[in-house]
C-alpha cells in the first residue's frame, strides 16, 4: 500500500509533538528561550506589537533538516 509510508511518518510526527507538550506541560519554562534569540525582532510600541522570530526559526530549521537527514539515513 502506498499509504503506509505516510502513516508511520504523521505517527512519529505526533509522537514528538506529544513529547513536546508533555515537556512543556512539566516543566513550561523549558522553552523560554524561544523568540528571544539574538536576531530576533520584536518592536513595542503604543498600540502596535511587531514580532519576527528570525534566528529561531533558522535555528528550527537547521535542527529539523539535520534530524530530518538522520531519519532518512536510518530508514
Amino acid at each position: 500500500m502506498a499509504h503506509q509510508p505516510t502513516a508511520k511518518w504523521l505517527i512519529l510526527a505526533g509522537a514528538v509533538l506529544l513529547l513536546i507538550g508533555v515537556l512543556y506541560y512539566v516543566k513550561p519554562n523549558i522553552f523560554s528561550w524561544f523568540g528571544r534569540l539574538p536576531g530576533d525582532i520584536r518592536i513595542e510600541r503604543e498600540n502596535t506589537r511587531v514580532f519576527i522570530p528570525i534566528t529561531t526559526m533558522i535555528l528550527i530549521s537547521v535542527v529539523g533538516s539535520v534530524l530530518l537527514n538522520i531519519i532518512k539515513r536510518l530508514f
